[in-house]
């Protein structure tokens, strides 16, 4: 049953919106892909929601027509992806120290401040919590992807990384520009807020920039923060940018980058996601 067979065949059409929805046809989509109940509907007798219900859990049960959850899909992806590795492997791909942990290889792998633990049975933070789903699908991706080589020192813009330029927007607009509005004219807040996440200050090292900060969230993969404050007679906004090593598409892929960016704004921001 689509959302048009429901909405031609079963539905008044009549767009009372009694249901919480303003067209039969919304109510149709919601009922269809999210599973909401179609005895909210007030003008379908209860035989019809009878005999419509076993045919909308037949399909629920099967997975058609609804909405994916594309988090636990990618997960799914992303924790097949790495399982034919050997945990035992990885200290020597991605860094960290390999453990006995609960009977079995475990790598302690140092990201931002702390650290995680991976093994067999899934990722774990240091409170023996699993991180959110897109975040171990990023640390999978990682896993999977993470070569041997050691940061060169050679610092590249995401423009300057190869098959970036469809995310370049999406940097500005959800990284470096919630950042700059964030900090403005609060260098030195930005200052605490990275050494808490493990950045190291380098903004003796770079005197065009008010704080510039290098975060090692895995061990193989820094990342520079660089941060102009705005000027007092507002010529220039502020501003930040983020750079990469050059050798970063060796240990992450476009879509982790970006989602690392990200990560970074929440974490800096005070907002644990």
């Amino acid at each position: 049953m689509s959302v048009v067979d429901l909405y031609r065949d079963i539905l008044p059409k009549t767009n009372c919106k009694e249901c919480g929805f303003s067209t039969c046809l919304a109510f149709a989509s919601m009922v269809v892909s999210e599973k909401h109940p179609l005895e909210n509907c007030p003008h379908l007798d209860s035989e019809t929601v009878g005999r419509c219900r076993k045919e909308l859990e037949a399909q629920y049960a099967a997975g058609k027509w609804t909405r994916r959850d594309m988090a636990a899909d990618a997960l799914g992806w992303a924790r097949e992806r790495a399982a034919s590795m050997k945990i035992s492997d990885l200290p020597d791909r991605i860094g960290g120290e390999l453990l006995r942990r609960d009977g079995e290889d475990t790598l302690k792998l140092p990201y931002f401040a702390g650290h995680i633990y991976i093994n067999t049975q899934g990722i774990v933070n240091e409170d023996g919590e699993a991180p959110g789903r897109w975040e171990q699908v990023f640390i999978y991706n990682h896993m999977s992807q993470g070569g041997r080589s050691l940061p060169a020192g050679n610092w590249k813009a995401l423009q300057e990384i190869p098959n970036t330029v469809s995310k370049i927007k999406s940097m500005q607009a959800h990284v470096e520009a919630p950042l700059a509005e964030r900090f403005r004219g609060r260098t030195g807040e930005l200052l605490t807020a990275g050494k808490a996440l493990g950045g190291r200050d380098i903004t003796g090292e770079t005197p065009s920039a008010n704080a510039a900060l290098v975060f090692r969230p895995f061990p193989k993969v820094p990342v520079t923060l660089l941060f102009w404050d705005a000027e007092e007679d507002d010529a220039f906004d502020a501003k930040v940018k983020l750079l990469f090593d050059e050798t970063i598409t060796e240990h992450l892929d476009i879509e982790s980058i970006l989602f690392l960016s990200e990560r970074l704004v929440q974490l800096l921001c005070g907002d644990e996601g």
